[in-house]
């Protein structure tokens, strides 16, 4: 057996020897790499049929804040008063309006004072809550008794509590606000109309969006169109923790040139306008006007930076993000509302790895996509701001080989 075993052996090695003298006769072939596997990356379709219509002839608004509680309900915050005139007549009264076509063809005849415009449509209320199967379960919001209502609504977080945490970016926003599901108010942290800049720990500046870290309790707030920072409060007492700006240094208010992708990253935020924190401890920034995303410690640290779509001007390209649901938070999915598009990024590297969506009102389209988050099952969740005006869902069908770059328009696989 032995031999058998030493035959064998010494067989092997003759064997390559010829092998080796062939290749060496052979004329040279150039090596080729190993064949590597596509990139993996979570794969949608819009659902057309969500959410379903709303009642009492109501119309909504630019939508600018979304969030998922935990019983999977999508929480929607939109702008009353950006609703067009032409969209809200069964709010005017005849008698009141002041466009030529309220009674064309009957000059100087008084409209009745009681007569609407018209039976369609009326404004919503602020906070529209939805259900799974895309209902209407709850409405509220506006000006009330104790607190200050946001002049421009921007944003809207229900935290791990079932509290609803608002902002606002009006020029006289400088406050955040807590509710109850209910509408109850709960607190009002900093006071309307009041701010000494991106250093003040008592106040804000046109905050755009709040997160919720449930293992210490905190608030992270993006602050925002006014300010240059992120500031971090106890998510029960509102009292202030920290705050940091770009690069995790001392934020400054001094002006800044605008963007533009040729010049050296700037030292400031440009519209700060989310902040959100991952399972493992990690900061991430949208950095909106100035195209990119920071990353930072939970204390404000800062670890390493990526530009996305960095010839994306005016209005930028990073308006909002929130991560897959798998444990790992393996994937961010990041808005951009001037390419009106979702990317989808690898999270340990910032890397776009392909993105959906185009500029256009029919479902799967967008017009200004201002806000993102996911349920429970992995679906994402998408609001529109200016007169896109509207929530929209896209069901999540599983990860797959990335195949595009671009993938347009995810309308579900075999509808016409």
């Amino acid at each position: 057996m032995r031999n058998l075993v030493r035959l064998a052996f010494w067989s092997g090695i003759a064997l390559a020897g010829t092998l080796l003298t062939t290749a060496a006769k052979a004329p040279p072939v150039a090596a080729q790499a190993p064949a590597q596997a596509p990139a993996q990356a979570p794969y949608f379709e819009v659902d057309p049929f969500w959410p379903k219509p709303l009642p009492n002839h109501w119309v909504t608004g630019s939508t600018v804040g979304l969030s998922v509680d935990d019983q999977d309900n999508v929480w929607t915050i939109h702008r009353p008063n950006t609703v067009d005139a032409n969209f809200k007549a069964a709010d005017i009264k005849a008698s009141e309006a002041k466009d030529d076509e309220v009674q064309p063809g009957a000059e100087g005849v008084a409209a009745p004072s009681t007569d609407m415009i018209g039976a369609c449509c009326k404004v919503a209320p602020p906070v529209l809550v939805y259900d799974r199967a895309g209902n209407l379960v709850r409405s509220w919001g506006g000006p009330g008794p104790g607190y200050d209502w946001p002049d421009s609504n921007h944003g809207i977080t229900v935290d791990g509590k079932g509290n609803v945490w608002l902002a606002g970016n009006g020029r006289n926003d400088t406050q955040v606000l807590k509710f109850t599901r209910e509408g109850k108010f709960l607190l009002q942290v900093g006071k309307h109309g009041v701010h000494n800049g991106s250093n003040d720990t008592q106040n804000f500046w046109q905050p755009t969006k709040i997160f919720h870290e449930p293992s210490a309790n905190e608030v992270y707030i993006a602050d925002g169109y006014g300010n240059r920072r992120v500031i971090v409060l106890d998510a029960d007492s509102g009292e202030y923790r920290r705050h940091w700006g770009a690069y995790g240094a001392r934020p400054d208010d001094a002006k800044m040139p605008p963007y533009n992708p040729k010049s050296p990253p700037s030292k400031q935020f440009s519209t700060m306008h989310c902040a959100i924190v991952s399972h493992d401890g990690f900061v991430y920034a949208c950095d909106r006007v100035n195209d990119r995303i920071q990353v930072f410690k939970k204390d404000g640290t800062f670890v390493k930076e990526a530009f996305i779509d960095p010839k994306t001007y005016r209005s930028g390209s990073v308006w909002d993000m929130t991560f897959s649901r798998d444990p790992d938070q393996t994937y961010i999915y990041q808005a951009n509302g001037v390419d009106e598009k979702v990317n989808i990024l690898l999270r340990s590297t910032l890397e776009v790895l392909t993105s959906f969506g185009d500029g256009g009102r029919q479902p799967g389209q967008f017009f200004g996509v201002h806000n993102l988050a996911t349920d429970s099952q992995g679906n994402l969740y998408t609001a529109e701001t200016y007169t896109g005006a509207r929530v929209q869902r896209f069901l999540f069908k599983g990860v797959r080989p990335v195949t595009k770059r671009e993938q347009g328009v995810p309308w579900p696989q075999g509808a016409r």
